[in-house]
């Protein structure tokens, strides 16, 4: 409907400029945006007020001069001026009834437009360093990563859903470590466990698993473990020295295969528990991506090599540094140490280059809101790069604080005092884990309300949506119990009877869904399907305790069916972007 309204202002601008009314260099670009408001028409554009200026005008005798020449349609039934000079279009009531023709005929592909353009864009989220389960930070992240790929591949994107598999680097030689101490101390062995290391008790269970394959073959005595090993923090000297110590113990103790072993099965354990539990929240990827295949590859030495040939490196005391500074970030980055050794923003440079190699033509990220940092860097590497870095996006994501009974949970990650995303989705269910994390705006912060989640009334929002759409699913399994099956051809043919207020509202309502679509693909906002969800879910329910829908005139209960159909079928895929479920039975009785 909105690309027929701008063919109208289109021809009208075309008309005035032919008169000589507008000069023939003025080519405006026409917006469309739903009122909010029924007093105000269905649409409403400020075309107006963005050609006072070029024509030296009052917007409301713009406006008026359009007036004058938009042609008949048979969609819509008025225009009018509103305020300093918008217009506002009101449709016709037949033209708002066809939305529901458009919804019954299209089903699960009502909505889909070409907005991305058929863009191809990989967008990576979570990527979790796999040190240890999933909690329930990166539960908001996995939700609004994916909801986000799903809206945006509805909206005409290309979409690969990509995990970065941090397994390199010092972080993973701590869990490495970690499990090592924990095997030594199944064997027998008293050890000192590190303050930095990884203290959860998944980390007894991969050790445990190491025992039960290799036996006694990676134990040795506790003076050999900390031999030249600096003190802890606990004894008065630095956790970082002693755990790099401890690190520097293993491969020299266990040589290169051996530490591999113990690296390779705390690697394979925790990254397939991270699998299972995203598929658990219904988050699935096209592709696993592993930082270490850039450290085996030539990649991060052919991407630092570009960098180099575009004279954006320097030395500076043994090391090599990007003059990511030349390009608004606040500091230069080091890319190589004194000791040879590639950094983590290394490897980012080179993960970023490879994504563009694969053929993408955007990268998107989704990183949380303490990686603030990481914007001007990574768009400075796109620069020193050449790659257009208005092809990088990075969406931070706001903390989720859980809440139960009203308090904060307190959780920390590395002392392994820390409740798994598996466990709330056991807690309270996937649809509402899914559904709460994206029901505020991912850049405001949330309290994970752990209680309402888990109740079922209507001051839980899934819970009312899915309310909604069930009760139509009984709707009709009660009338198809008295014989009375929907007649979608009456219904369609009848559809001049829906006249109520309600029926108005939730018509105006469904007839809206492509533009939120849209909307939540532009801005990067999910929260904006959950938003209508709601509301839609609302206007159905307001609707539904008004009126009767199983009545005996044939005409208008077909009618009426057939609005119910489109809700459902617009609430299932609604709650389907968002990876919820749309269950069709949740009570007993209906109208």
């Amino acid at each position: 409907m909105i690309k027929h309204l701008q063919e109208l202002l289109e021809k009208a601008v075309s008309d005035l400029q032919r008169k000589k009314i507008f000069p023939k260099e003025i080519k405006p670009q026409i917006n469309f945006e739903r009122t909010r408001s029924k007093e105000h028409g269905d649409f409403s554009t400020n075309l107006a007020l963005t050609l006072a200026k070029p024509l030296s005008k009052p917007p409301r005798e713009i406006a008026q001069q359009l007036i004058d020449v938009i042609i008949e349609s048979s969609h819509v039934e008025k225009v009018e001026i509103a305020g300093p000079g918008f217009l506002n279009f009101f449709l016709t009531q037949n033209c708002r009834r066809q939305v529901i023709k458009q919804v019954l005929k299209q089903g699960s592909s009502f909505g889909d437009n070409n907005f991305g353009n058929n863009k191809k864009i990989t967008v990576e989220f979570v990527s979790a360093n796999p040190t240890g389960p999933l909690h329930v930070g990166h539960g908001r992240g996995a939700a609004y990563g994916a909801s986000l790929a799903n809206v945006l591949a509805k909206c005409g994107y290309q979409v690969q859903k990509e995990y970065y598999v941090n397994d390199n680097g010092r972080q993973m030689d701590i869990l490495a470590v970690s499990v090592w101490l924990r095997y030594i101390e199944l064997c027998g062995v008293p050890v000192v466990f590190p303050d930095n290391g990884y203290q959860g008790g998944y980390i007894v269970d991969i050790a445990r698993i190491v025992r039960k394959k290799y036996g006694d073959k990676f134990l040795y005595k506790s003076q050999d473990i900390y031999e030249g090993v600096p003190v802890d923090e606990k004894d008065g000297g630095d956790k970082e020295a002693h755990i790099d110590g401890l690190i520097v113990n293993a491969k020299n103790l266990l040589d290169k295969k051996g530490y591999d072993k113990i690296f390779q099965i705390a690697l394979k354990n925790i990254l397939s528990g991270i699998k299972t539990d995203l598929e658990g929240f219904n988050v699935e990827y096209e592709s696993w991506f592993s930082e270490k295949q850039l450290h085996d590859s030539d990649t991060i030495d052919r991407a630092l090599d570009k960098l180099k040939e575009n004279n954006y490196l320097y030395e500076k005391e043994g090391a090599v540094w990007f003059m990511a500074t030349h390009f608004g970030d606040d500091l230069d980055r080091v890319v190589e140490r004194e000791n040879g050794q590639k950094t983590y923003f290394a490897s980012d440079i080179a993960y970023l280059m490879n994504k563009f190699e694969r053929g993408f033509e955007g990268a998107l990220y989704v990183f949380g809101a303490d990686h603030h940092g990481y914007i001007a860097r990574l768009k400075a590497a796109a620069k020193g790069m050449g790659i257009n870095p208005d092809n990088i996006e990075i969406v931070l994501t706001q903390f989720a604080n859980l809440v139960s009974k009203g308090k904060k949970v307190q959780m920390g990650t590395r002392s392994g005092n820390f409740i798994s995303l598996s466990q709330l989705v056991k807690d309270v269910g996937v649809d509402a884990a899914r559904f709460f994390y994206v029901m505020r705006s991912h850049d405001q912060h949330m309290d994970f309300d752990i209680d309402l989640a888990k109740s079922q009334t209507n001051d839980n929002p899934v819970y009312y949506i899915q309310y909604a759409h069930a009760r139509i699913c009984s709707i009709f399994n009660k009338l198809e119990q008295q014989a009375m099956q929907h007649n979608k051809e009456i219904g369609l043919a009848s559809l001049h009877m829906l006249n109520t207020e309600q029926e108005q509202t939730l018509l105006r309502t469904i007839s809206s869904y492509p533009e939120i679509l849209t909307a939540a693909a532009r801005t990067r906002a999910p929260h904006l399907v959950a938003n209508y969800l709601r509301e839609i879910a609302q206007n159905f329910h307001s609707y539904y305790n008004a009126h009767q829908v199983g009545i005996e005139d044939e005409n208008l209960r077909n009618a009426r069916l057939s609005l119910c159909k489109a809700t459902r079928i617009i609430i299932a895929n609604g709650l389907q972007l968002l990876g919820a479920s749309a269950p069709k039975t949740m009570f007993s009785e209906d109208k």
